[in-house]
């Protein structure tokens, strides 16, 4: 290295060793490998690390000084120590991690994770609401140890390696000196306890897996994928700490006559091309009709209602029944929508084509041509059409 070690660091050759500390943390913060991942400043980093290992060694520093080599011949290399992170040396620096600064034994109880489980409804549940048993499995609080993870009897114990602390000092020695950290105890694995003799039931957890009936109360309206809450009713925690949610998704099956987009029903009724010529009046199922059945919840429920075909009604034509559809979570109600597909029938006996041929002649549609009119137009094609205009 050609650099004068004194210049790398930023620093007079009358420093003391605290300037030359202070100088090395500054650069360090700047240039480690953790922090800058420049190449250049990994370079910059060896450097200044050479320069402060020979100027903090009293010996090597006056080694240096008379123009000798500080190294003994031994070559200009220098090692960081094995095993050293960068937080470890920011933590030696600023305290962090320190003995006498730990976090202290961390608990056994801690809070249990949340669970999910999925329940298929009927499309008429999800819209009036339901109440129904589900069955979970879950951990739940171990009967035997009430959760404290012990045999009957015994209770956890100070751990003797860290004293209760549930953590240990670990020293290295590097180019900056001894460096101290604090790291969970392996023996007690940061608890600061110890159990003695486990619980048999829950092998030390806390908890055990068990299957439990719950009842849940499925609102009026909510759609396919609604979840639904069910607070501290999840998975208990290790050490037998608090449990948290479940959540219940709902998934509504597939339904003969309607089907659901929103809040609103939709249905198709296949009519012949007579009664669609003519007009009729229909009598339509309602989705109350699926809970008609239940005395407690059917009662007064509206069945059936009556659909009146316009005569003339063409294929396609959909009428709209306001507030016949699912009911909202928030309030008001959804549409049903029903769309009247006409039939043309495919075999005729020689009577009915008679009876058609005399019609399409008092109609004189003896030889339609057929009306030719232009394809729907994308939004695209009007917007692009309305920017040419201009």
């Amino acid at each position: 290295m050609s650099q004068d070690l004194y210049e790398l660091l930023g620093v007079g050759r009358d420093a003391d060793a605290d300037a030359i500390k202070k100088a090395y943390r500054r650069l360090a913060r700047q240039y480690h490998p953790d922090v800058n991942p420049d190449p250049e400043a990994q370079e910059r980093f060896k450097e200044i690390s050479l320069a402060y290992e020979v100027l903090s060694d009293p010996q090597k520093r006056a080694s240096y000084d008379r123009g000798g080599d500080p190294f003994g011949g031994a070559g200009g290399g220098f090692g960081q120590g094995a095993g050293f992170s960068f937080t470890d040396i920011m933590d030696a620096f600023f305290g962090g991690g320190a003995a006498g600064a730990g976090r202290g034994p961390r608990p056994r109880e801690r809070r249990g994770q949340d669970a999910l489980i999925r329940l298929e409804v009927e499309l008429a549940e999800a819209a009036f609401g339901v109440t129904r048993e589900i069955k979970v499995d879950t951990a739940v609080r171990c009967g035997t140890c009430q959760g404290e993870g012990t045999a009957p009897g015994t209770h956890p114990i100070p751990c003797e390696t860290c004293h209760g602390a549930g953590e240990v000092a670990h020293v290295q020695r590097s180019f900056l000196g001894e460096i101290r950290t604090l790291r969970p105890c392996p023996a007690c694995r940061g608890f600061g306890t110890i159990i003695p003799e486990p619980c048999r039931e829950c092998s030390g957890d806390g908890r055990v897996r068990s299957r439990r009936t719950l009842t849940v109360r499925i609102p009026p309206g909510v759609d396919d994928g609604t979840r639904v809450q069910l607070a501290g009713e999840g998975e208990v925690g290790p050490g037998g700490g608090p449990a948290g949610d479940l959540y219940v998704e709902v998934h509504t099956a597939p339904h003969e006559t309607f089907t659901r987009h929103g809040n609103d029903l939709h249905c198709t009724v296949t009519l012949p091309m007579t009664a669609a010529a003519l007009g009729t009046t229909l009598t339509l199922p309602t989705l109350e009709a699926d809970v008609a059945a239940d005395e407690e919840t059917g009662s007064g429920l509206e069945t059936s209602f009556e659909l009146d075909v316009r005569p003339g009604t063409q294929s396609g034509t959909e009428q709209v029944l306001r507030g016949r559809g699912v009911p909202g979570l928030r309030g008001g109600r959804g549409d049903l929508v029903v769309t009247v597909v006409v039939e043309t029938p495919t075999r005729l006996d020689p009577r009915q084509e008679e009876l058609l041929i005399e019609l399409a002649a008092i109609r004189g549609e003896e030889a339609p041509t057929g009306q030719v009119r232009p394809g729907a137009r994308s939004v695209f094609g009007r917007l692009r059409d309305a920017f040419n205009a201009h």
